[in-house]
């Protein structure tokens, strides 16, 4: 058999690891395509079969599954209108934004997030504008809708003031209680994530987490209501 011919086999033979790793992104992110996953990786799977060398002690297969997943990668992030630097800056910015929030209660301004982290509100314009809007999915997180201004104005005030409210009752809660709420639910970690974070044990995190929600609802059912 000639060396093309072994090629054409050995790529012919690993074509499944392409399509499987390309069903596995779409699961991840089911906004990709699946037509162009594979397109990618095979790609990278004839590099990967061109470079191979034996010798290194690595198999082919573990060796086309990187090249070809990274390929992938490479053209996910070519069809990604925010380059990577605003990306890592957003990044960055909100993980400290999180961390000053769980310790202090309240959330920092963007002016102060700015301070801390430099071309920090252009990142999060330039990655809000290049956000793709799907009618079938959520809105991106932080996102909402403009209210209409044609509902009542009462009911208007009155989930400012709820909001608000909750905001003030979250604050209000020991320090270990207000992290689990901050990174629980305005992180989205879970409490998995939380133990670890704190370092304590997931069933600490578990009750820590219950106790946080027994003492809102509790001053929640506690606080007037209007009629």
């Amino acid at each position: 058999m000639s060396d093309e011919e072994t090629r054409e086999l050995a790529v012919r033979t690993l074509l499944p690891l392409v399509r499987k790793a390309a069903r596995r992104l779409k699961r991840l992110v089911p906004s990709l395509d699946v037509d162009d996953l594979v397109g990618d990786g095979c790609i990278g799977l004839i590099r990967a079969v061109d470079s191979f060398d034996p010798q290194r002690g690595t198999q082919l297969c573990e060796y086309a599954r990187r090249l070809v997943v990274g390929a992938m990668l490479n053209g996910v992030r070519r069809m990604d209108p925010v380059s990577e630097r605003a990306r890592r800056i957003v990044r960055d910015g909100e993980n400290q934004r999180y961390s000053l929030a769980a310790q202090r209660g309240s959330v920092p301004s963007a002016g102060e997030m700015e301070k801390r982290c430099p071309g920090y509100r252009r990142a999060v314009a330039a990655a809000h504008r290049g956000q793709p809007l799907s009618l079938d999915a959520p809105l991106p997180r932080g996102e909402a809708l403009a209210y209409d201004w044609s509902d009542d104005p009462a009911r208007i005030v009155e989930r400012r003031l709820e909001r608000a409210r909750l905001a003030e009752m979250i604050a209000e809660l020991p320090q270990r209680l207000r992290q689990v709420v901050v990174m629980h639910y305005f992180k989205e970690a879970s409490l998995r994530t939380v133990s670890r974070r704190l370092a304590i044990s997931p069933q600490r995190a578990s009750q820590l987490h219950a106790s946080a929600i027994a003492k809102l609802k509790r001053r929640n059912d506690a606080a007037p209501h209007r009629a």
